[in-house]
């Protein structure tokens, strides 16, 4: 793309000029104190450069630490109602700028522009879900086993809060995450993936023009080893907070052991739909493609299995994988376009790799199956959605997470077979069954070992004010999202109150 072509394409989606960006720290736009920048890229088209990026070091890292230490002091004093303030202000600037951001953030990382909408709703609403908890946080009163005397518990700030994001919801994860961490009073730092960092910047441009407090929010761009690990063993961070993969999970989980900072991880999920023999064939295919496909199957709820009945699997199979060819793949930015490209080279790399994988294993490719590299998409990195059949519940397609837009689908001859089938991978995160007997659905409720369970649904569409995240090796047993998001960012304190003007002894002086 020529330099004309680049600002025609802008002006088109009215998209920002490339520039180099800083990094935000202590309320200030500094540059990295390696001198260093990266690009980004969009993935849609490499010609077209979002911007250059703080290529930043552990120096940049412990100077944002350090001013998040500093504004610590004073952020845990201000009344949680008047945090709330900042929240609901920068809620409405996101509001405001919806749709610019959504263009941005489609550019920078490529699903299509209805769901980087979403998005940013999503990054609304924790916005004003937070705030709202400015009012309560609640804790816990309980009467004491002793006369005159008083009992509550309350909740506490931890400190400096670490978030490391990805790419995939670029500002959605950032608001769940950063959101709650301020809102129980703690300061923040982040690292941003390095495919999306223009998104965080984004948002916080929202948080400067609401009038935070300088060194609240900060934000440091660049790689893992640089900027993440010096993250990890700063000792001023005192809770870390993680979306991305299990193997980096567990790196950091142990990283983080001996300082025994508080983690909170969300990692992989290889989630499953249940059509039963009495489902809406139709409905489930219409669930099956957007699960599979939405967001080009790069998101950790992804409908990457599908496990269907007998009586029923040969016209779910044939109607999705009809479907699957008509959906147009493209630049999201392209209204007419239903998919986007894989975020980034490398894992353009691994969907295909995979798709070898089960061709390999014996699965029957009936959709799709190859990049896409001539034309339009020569630029890009692109795959045709892809439906494997026939797969076996034990091949590497059906246990391990492809993030990327590949499904395979399975057979079944009853619930509890599908329900053995959806319980047989190593994560717990996302699932679902279509059925139209209340039993069946309320049986696999119940059974399903999953963080996240929908009924005639796919296995995406989590809201914002219920617990987010998941079972086994999805997770650490945390979760984000509603008040359950609060619990990651704040501690316990439970307070006794004794107003006898005696000495009263717990457990001992408790006859009456």
């Amino acid at each position: 793309m020529s330099a004309v072509e680049t600002n025609t394409f802008a002006q088109k989606y009215q998209l920002r000029e490339t520039r180099e960006y800083s990094n935000y720290i202590d309320g200030q736009w500094v540059k990295s104190k390696s001198g260093k920048t990266f690009e980004n890229r969009n993935p849609a088209n490499q010609d077209d450069l979002v911007g250059t990026f703080q290529e930043s070091n552990a120096d940049d890292l412990n100077a944002a630490v350090d001013a998040a230490s500093r504004a610590y002091e004073s952020w845990r004093l201000t009344p949680a109602p008047k945090r709330a303030e900042f929240l609901f202000k920068v809620g409405d600037i996101l509001k405001r700028d919806k749709d610019k951001i959504a263009r941005e953030m489609t550019r920078e990382m490529g699903k299509v522009f209805d769901e980087t909408k979403g998005d940013v709703q999503e990054a609304i609403d924790m916005a004003f879900l937070a705030a709202g908890e400015g009012r309560r946080l609640f804790g816990v009163t309980t009467p004491s086993e002793l006369h005159n005397k008083f009992n509550m518990a309350v909740r506490m700030p931890l400190g400096v809060a670490g978030l490391i994001t990805p790419w995939n919801f670029p500002i959605a994860i950032p608001a769940w995450k950063g959101m709650a961490a301020l809102i129980c009073g703690n300061t923040v730092v982040i690292k941003p993936a390095s495919l999306t960092p223009l998104s965080v910047i984004m948002l916080a441009e929202a948080l400067e023009e609401a009038g935070l407090p300088k060194g609240v929010w900060n934000v440091v761009t660049g790689g893992g080893r640089e900027v993440g690990e010096p993250m990890l063993n700063n000792s001023k961070v005192r809770v870390i907070s993680f979306t991305g993969s299990t193997d980096v999970g567990r790196d950091i989980n142990v990283a983080c052991a001996p300082t025994f900072k508080h983690v909170h991880l969300e990692m992989g999920g290889k989630n499953i739909i249940m059509v039963m023999d009495d489902a809406d064939v139709d409905l489930a295919v219409d669930g099956a493609l957007w699960g599979a496909f939405g967001t080009s199957g790069q998101r950790c709820t992804a409908a990457s299995r599908v496990v269907a009945h007998n009586k029923i699997y040969d016209e779910f199979v044939e109607k999705l994988a009809a479907r699957a060819k008509k959906l147009r793949v493209g630049n999201g930015l392209d209204p007419n376009v239903d998919m986007g490209p894989n975020v980034s080279a490398g894992q353009l790399k691994t969907v295909e790799s995979y798709v070898k994988i089960g061709s390999d294993e014996g699965a029957r490719l009936v959709a799709g199956g190859h990049a896409l590299r001539d034309g339009d998409y020569a630029k890009g990195f692109f795959h045709e959605p892809t439906v494997f059949a026939d797969v076996k519940p034990t091949m590497r397609v059906a246990q391990e997470e492809i993030f990327g837009p590949v499904t395979a689908v399975m057979r079944c001859d009853s619930l509890e077979e599908a329900i053995e089938i959806g319980n047989s991978v190593k994560y717990g995160l996302s699932s679902s069954i279509y059925t139209q007997n209340i039993n069946k659905a309320f049986t696999a409720m119940r059974d399903m070992y999953t963080g996240i369970f929908y009924v005639n649904a796919p296995t995406i569409g989590a809201e914002v004010h219920l617990p987010f995240g998941g079972t086994k090796e999805t997770g650490n047993g945390h979760r984000e999202a509603g008040v359950a998001g609060i619990d990651v960012f704040s501690e316990w304190k439970s307070i006794y109150v004794d107003y006898s003007g005696n000495l009263q002894r717990a457990q001992i002086d408790t006859e009456l």
